[in-house]
C-alpha cells in the first residue's frame, strides 16, 4: 500500500508517526526493548503523549534477527500465526553505549545508532540494509471517528529497508510477473486468477536479494509490498494494524539464505520416488470412464511410454456433488476393481478433492449440523454459487471437522487412491466465524496450510510417511513442508509456458523444494508444436503432469513425433533420477530446491541475474526450454565447460549461445567438474538406484575433487563417490554398501593404466569398471 506523495509530502489524510529517538532500553531473556518515542523528549511535558514504537528484537536461529515493533501492544493475538521454528541454543550478544545499540546473532548483527535513528543490518561487516530515520512508521489514514478511537482498518504499520545500488529483489512466492521485482507492487493476497496476472495461488510474504540476505514479514494476513517503486531505493512492506514482526535472513550466499529461511520455517518433506514419473490425468470436463482409461494407459504401454500415476480430475464425483468423495456410478459402477485393475499395471492413483462441500452433496447437511463448514457471524452456514452452486467451505480449525474429512479420504485410501490433488483453498472468504475463533482476514491466506496438512498427514498416517504426496495450488508461508505443488491454471501457448517458469522460479526462491505444471498448458489446446516444447520442459522438471481442462493430453492427439518426444524425455528422467533423487533429498534436509534460478546457483556471475528463461536442475544441469515455433535456442552459460548431456557437444562457457533444436533434443548442458549418477532403469523412476549404477564424469578440473551421492528410494545413502584429478592421475575413491557400479569418464581416452579395477574404452568415453562399494582406483593418464 502506497502512502506518500513523492520525496516529502504523504497522501492527503495520512498521519505518518516515526521513531525519533532511543529514549530507554531493556535487555531480559535474550530480548532486547526499545523504547522509541516519536516525539523528540525535550521535557518532561513531552512525554505526556504521542505514540511510542516499542521494539523487541531476538533471535531464533543463528544469524537470523527478529523485528517486531508495537504500537499497541495490547491487542490480542489472534490466530492463525505461522508456526516458526527456534534454536533455544542461540545466546545473542547485546551491548550498548551513548551512541549505538548492538545485538549480535552468530555473524548477523544489527547496529543502531541513536544520533540519526538507522537501525542497519551486517553479515559480518558487510551492511546488508538499513532502515532509515523515517524508514518504520505507523500510519493513520483519518483522525479519531469519535473521542479516544480509531477503527482497525484505518492503521497500518510500515517499513522501508534500504536497497543498494544493483540490488535486485526476488521470491515472494509463485509469482508469474518479471523475475526480479524491483519496480513492482505485490500484495500477498492467495487468488485463483491463472498464470497471466499479477494475482497468484502461493503468496510467501519472503524475499531473497543478490545481496545475500532475506526478509520475512511474519504475518499470514495481508502484506502489501513496494519494492523498489513508491521509493525507488527501498523495499517497503506494510500491515494493518498495531504491530510489525519480520526477519532479517542472513547466509553466506542465496542459497544459505533459502537454507537458514526453511530451517526457520520448515523443511520440504521428500516426496516418495515414483511421484518424480510421469503423470496422466483425465483432464477437467472432458468425458471418460474406465474404458476411457484404460485405452490411455494402454495406448501409452503400447507406445512405449513409461507412465507412472493416473489422476482421475473432478468428474470422477458425480457432478453438483462436489466434494462428497463418492465415485459417480453412472459412469463408474465398479471404482475398486477399476483401480484394482489400473494397479496391475504398475500405476500408483492420485484423485481430485477440494475443501468444498456442494449444497446437493450428501455430505452438506451432515457438515452443517455437526458444525463442520464455515459459518457467517450470525451463526448461518458461509455460501456461495461458484464453483459449486451453494456450496460451503470445511472449517479446518475444528478438530472435528478435520477428522470427518480425514476419514473420507480414508475410505478412498483404502480403496487403492494414492495421493490427492489438493486443489483450490484460495476462494476463502474474510466476513465469517472459525470455530476456534480465528482471525478470518489471516485465515484467508493461511487456511491453505491447514488444508493441505490434514490431506498430507491423512496420507502419512494411513500409508506412510515415505508415501505422502501432494498435487497442491494453493499455498502460505510454510507450505513447502507438504509437496509437490504446480503452477495453476494456464494457456497452452509459449507466453504462457514462460509465465509458468517465472512462477516456478519464484516460488523455488520462496523456499518450496519442489514444482510442477500442466505440460502442454492447461485451457484449450496447444499445437502440435508447443505440446513437443512444453513436453521436454514438463519433464526436465523435478514434477512431471500432462493435464488439460477440455481436452485429452495424451500425445498420440497431437501427432505420432509427440509420441516419440515424450517417449524420449520419461525414459531420460527415469534414467537420471539416481542424480534427481539424491538432489531431491538434500532439498528435504537443507532445504536448496530441486529447481533453480540461474542468480541463485550463479550469484557472482551479474549475467545470471535477470535470467528467466533456464534454470539449474540442481547443482549440475542447466536446462533452456525452447519457446518459439523455429526451435531457437538462446541461453547463457556461464564461465566453464559445457557438455550436452543429449548429444554430447561441448560449449566454452561465460557467453550467450543460439542454435536450433530439434523435438528429440533440449539445451540440456552439464557443468565442468560434475558428477552425474545415473541408473540402469529407464522404464519407471522408482527402482534400486544402487544396482548397475553409473557415475558420468564431465571435465574434471584440475586439483579439484568432486564428489556425489547415491540414496536408495527412503533417502539413506547407499553409495559416496570422490574423484580427484592431479597431475597425471584420476583417483577415485568409493564408499557404501556392497554392490555393482561404475564410473563413466566423459571424452577422457588417454589412460594407459588402471590400478585397482578394470577399463574399457566405449566410443570417447572411458569406463571404469569397480564392482565393490568400497573401492579405491587410481587411472594413470598418458602425456
Amino acid at each position: 500500500m502506497k502512502f506518500s506523495n513523492g520525496c516529502w509530502l504523504n497522501k492527503p489524510g495520512y498521519k505518518v508517526f516515526s521513531p525519533q529517538e532511543v529514549y530507554s532500553t531493556k535487555i531480559e531473556e535474550d530480548v532486547l526493548t526499545i523504547y522509541a518515542p516519536c516525539n523528540k523528549i525535550n521535557t518532561r511535558g513531552d512525554t505526556l503523549g504521542g505514540p511510542v514504537i516499542t521494539y523487541k528484537i531476538s533471535s531464533p536461529m543463528k544469524n537470523i534477527i527478529r523485528v517486531r515493533a508495537y504500537h499497541y501492544m495490547g491487542k490480542q493475538n489472534k490466530e492463525p500465526s505461522f508456526e516458526i521454528y527456534k534454536d533455544k541454543n542461540v545466546k545473542p550478544l547485546i551491548e550498548e553505549d551513548e551512541d549505538s545499540i548492538l545485538f549480535k546473532s552468530g555473524n548477523t548483527k544489527m547496529i543502531l545508532d541513536k544520533n540519526i535513528w538507522e537501525m542497519s543490518f551486517y553479515k559480518d561487516d558487510k551492511k546488508l540494509t538499513s532502515s532509515m530515520f523515517k524508514s518504520l512508521a505507523y500510519v493513520k489514514i483519518a483522525e479519531e471517528r469519535t473521542f479516544m478511537h480509531v477503527s482497525e482498518e484505518d492503521v497500518f504499520m510500515r517499513e522501508q529497508l534500504q536497497l543498494s545500488v544493483g540490488e535486485l529483489v526476488y521470491g515472494l512466492g509463485e509469482r508469474f510477473t518479471p523475475l526480479v521485482k524491483n519496480g513492482q507492487s505485490i500484495d500477498i493476497w492467495n487468488e485463483d486468477g491463472g498464470t497471466s496476472t499479477e494475482q497468484s495461488y502461493k503468496n510467501i510474504p519472503f524475499y531473497i536479494t543478490n545481496k545475500g540476505y532475506g526478509v520475512f514479514v511474519n504475518h499470514p494476513e495481508k502484506v502489501s509490498f513496494e519494492i523498489g517503486s513508491e521509493k525507488v531505493t527501498k523495499v517497503q512492506f506494510s500491515v494493518q494494524g498495531e504491530c510489525l514482526d519480520y526477519f532479517i535472513i542472513a547466509g553466506e550466499s542465496m542459497k544459505e539464505v533459502v537454507e537458514n529461511y526453511t530451517n526457520l520455517t520448515g523443511k520440504p518433506a521428500l516426496p516418495p520416488a515414483w511421484s518424480f514419473g510421469l503423470w496422466l490425468t483425465t483432464s477437467f470436463t472432458t468425458n471418460y470412464d474406465e474404458k476411457t482409461v484404460t485405452e490411455f494407459v494402454d495406448g501409452m504401454a503400447e507406445r512405449d511410454i513409461p507412465l507412472r500415476v493416473f489422476h482421475f480430475d473432478c468428474f470422477w464425483m458425480k457432478d453438483f456433488n462436489w466434494c462428497n468423495f463418492e465415485w459417480d456410478k453412472r459412469v463408474f459402477p465398479d471404482p475398486k476393481g477399476m483401480l484394482k485393475r489400473l494397479k496391475e499395471k504398475g500405476l500408483k492413483i492420485c484423485v481430485w478433492i477440494n475443501p468444498y462441500i456442494g449444497q446437493e452433496s450428501k455430505l452438506f447437511d451432515e457438515g452443517m449440523e455437526n458444525g463442520y463448514l464455515l459459518k457467517k457471524p450470525n451463526g448461518d452456514v458461509w455460501q456461495w454459487d461458484m464453483w459449486q452452486p451453494a456450496m460451503g467451505i470445511v472449517d479446518f480449525t475444528n478438530p472435528d471437522a478435520c477428522r470427518w474429512y480425514s476419514s473420507k479420504l480414508k475410505e478412498l485410501i483404502d480403496m487403492g487412491v494414492d495421493c490427492f490433488k489438493t486443489d483450490f483453498g484460495e476462494r476463502i472468504p474474510t466476513e465469517v466465524a472459525y470455530f476456534d475463533g480465528s482471525d478470518s482476514y489471516k485465515m484467508h491466506n493461511y487456511y491453505t496450510q491447514i488444508y493441505n496438512k490434514v490431506v498430507f498427514d491423512t496420507i502419512k498416517e494411513n500409508i506412510g510417511e515415505d508415501e505422502a504426496v501432494l498435487f497442491a495450488r494453493s499455498a502460505t508461508a510454510g507450505g513447502q513442508q507438504f509437496p509437490v505443488h504446480w503452477g495453476g491454471d494456464c494457456e497452452a501457448n509459449y507466453e504462457s509456458m514462460g509465465e509458468s517458469l517465472r512462477g516456478g522460479l519464484s516460488l523455488c526462491m520462496s523456499g518450496f523444494g519442489f514444482w510442477s505444471h500442466d505440460i502442454g498448458g492447461f485451457e484449450s489446446t496447444a499445437t502440435a508444436d508447443v505440446y513437443k516444447r512444453w513436453v521436454a520442459f514438463g519433464l526436465l522438471s523435478s514434477h512431471s503432469r500432462l493435464h488439460g481442462s477440455s481436452s485429452y493430453r495424451v500425445p498420440w492427439l497431437y501427432d505420432e513425433e509427440a509420441c516419440d518426444v515424450v517417449r524420449l524425455f520419461t525414459k531420460l528422467k527415469c534414467s537420471i533420477m539416481p542424480y534427481l533423487y539424491n538432489i531431491s533429498s538434500n532439498a528435504s534436509k537443507v532445504g536448496i530446491p530441486v529447481m533453480r534460478s540461474m542468480v541463485l546457483e550463479f550469484q557472482d556471475d551479474l549475467a545470471c541475474s535477470y535470467l528467466d528463461k533456464q534454470y539449474m536442475l540442481g547443482d549440475s544441469i542447466l536446462v533452456a526450454p525452447i519457446f518459439n515455433e523455429e526451435g531457437e535456442a538462446n541461453y547463457y552459460l556461464p564461465q566453464g565447460i559445457w557438455t550436452n548431456f543429449i548429444n554430447g557437444k561441448k560449449y566454452k562457457g561465460g557467453r550467450w549461445i543460439k542454435e536450433t533444436h530439434n523435438y528429440l533434443s533440449v539445451p540440456m548442458m552439464i557443468k565442468e567438474n560434475s558428477l552425474i549418477a545415473t541408473g540402469y532403469e529407464n522404464s519407471k523412476p522408482d527402482y534400486d538406484y544402487r544396482k548397475n549404477v553409473s557415475i558420468l564424469a564431465y571435465e574434471l578440473k584440475e586439483n579439484e575433487k568432486v564428489n556425489t551421492t547415491v540414496i536408495d528410494m527412503k533417502g539413506n545413502i547407499s553409495l559416496q563417490v570422490e574423484v580427484l584429478k592431479k597431475d597425471n592421475e584420476i583417483i577415485i575413491e568409493s564408499t557404501g554398501t556392497d554392490g555393482e557400479w561404475n564410473l563413466l569418464l566423459k571424452n577422457l581416452l588417454n589412460i594407459n593404466k588402471v590400478q585397482g579395477g578394470e577399463f574399457i574404452i566405449e566410443g570417447e568415453d572411458t569406463k571404469i569398471l569397480l564392482n565393490d562399494g568400497n573401492a579405491k582406483c587410481k587411472c594413470y593418464l598418458s602425456n
